[in-house]
């Protein structure tokens, strides 16, 4: 139980829920139960809060009477919550997330960027140009267009002559912003595959005309080896300024991988990297553990991004700024809440060290 006083959380509730469907014989009252404790990370509110005022628990996505009988008969007699598997823990709900940030709303006041989203230059739903429109019509200050390279061929990753026509176009489109008088901008970035030796999966030739370059590992992502030795590979690039999702774990599909993270993080604060906060609900990686540790480690800088693949992905960043506030993060050492031109200056200052 996590939720306030040790009473049930919509985390706890997910998994009362996931376990009443696994012993229900009836089909679709399994697949109802099933439905609700997906939706339970993503309800807005605590199912105890509404209780406590008298609404009715209908309101919340995918409960119907029968489940909010239930979930009434959970909140008024707690039963014990089963262990949560190793690939579910650590993730943080919508209710968290609006809980921690209704304590300092200046997380989401205050003017910032999105320093991860995709378009259908590679495996985006949206093209770029409404991307960035979406983006600008969300309240962010820049973006970056972080489109995949070309190693990932099942996200159509750029090469290198699709991302300088990418260039282009982000030129022209800077050019039509700066013209209306708006100050939103696109800044010209890639998140690039990098392999086990650290290198990149594109020609440095290729990457001196973008503003961001944010370094992923996008294989071998089951392996139970220590892979230290591979995330330092990665961090001595002199190509990457930001490493981008990097325990590269997903909720109920894998772990991520293993390290000696506080080595880890110690080399980003020594080379001046930035490490990502990924706002993907199923993703929240780093972890709040793993950004606490980061902070502890002497992590000079943090970037967030929304890793959105369509428009409405983009409001997933409030994911990635409960979990920066509850690691004691402070907002002037996360990129986002700095101007593009500054972080164009830091990417540059990182590359030359």
């Amino acid at each position: 139980m996590d939720g306030r006083d040790g009473s049930l959380s919509n985390a706890d509730l997910g998994e009362l829920l996931l376990a009443a469907g696994a012993s229900e014989e009836t089909s679709h009252r399994r697949l109802a139960l099933e439905r609700a404790a997906r939706a339970a990370r993503f309800w807005p509110e605590e199912a105890l809060d509404l209780v406590d005022t008298g609404r009715s628990l209908t309101a919340l996505a995918s409960v119907g009477p029968w489940i909010a009988a239930m979930i009434h008969g959970w909140i008024e007699a707690p039963p014990a919550v089963p262990d949560i598997p190793a690939d579910r823990d650590g993730y943080l709900t919508l209710a968290q997330v609006r809980r921690v940030l209704a304590e300092d709303p200046a997380w989401e006041t205050t003017p910032h960027a999105d320093l991860q989203v995709h378009s259908t230059d590679s495996d985006g739903s949206v093209p770029l140009e409404e991307m960035a429109e979406a983006a600008r019509s969300a309240g962010r200050t820049f973006m970056a267009a972080t489109d995949h390279s070309r190693s990932l061929k099942i996200a159509h990753g750029q090469d290198e002559v699709q991302l300088a026509r990418q260039g282009e176009r982000i030129d022209a489109l800077n050019a039509r912003y700066i013209e209306g008088g708006e100050g939103f901008r696109v800044l010209r970035s890639i998140e690039m595959d990098v392999f086990d030796d650290g290198s990149g999966d594109m020609p440095e030739d290729a990457l001196t005309a973008l503003d961001l370059v944010l370094g992923a590992f996008h294989t071998k992502l089951r392996v139970p080896e220590d892979a230290t030795e591979r995330y330092l590979a990665a961090l001595r690039n002199p190509t990457v300024h930001v490493l981008a999702h990097p325990q590269a774990r997903m909720y109920g599909r894998r772990l991520g991988l293993r390290a000696d993270w506080p080595r880890v993080f110690d080399a980003a604060a020594r080379s001046g990297k930035a490490v990502e906060l990924d706002a993907t609900p199923y993703r929240q990686d780093l972890s709040v553990d793993l950004a606490t540790i980061a902070n502890r480690a002497g992590v000079r800088w943090f970037s967030m991004g929304s890793d959105a693949h369509s428009a409405g992905e983009l409001h997933n960043l409030p994911f990635a700024m409960a979990t920066a506030a509850l690691a004691g993060i402070p907002r002037d050492r996360i990129l986002n809440y700095r101007s593009a031109e500054d972080v164009v200056a830091w990417a540059g200052e990182v590359a030359g060290r």
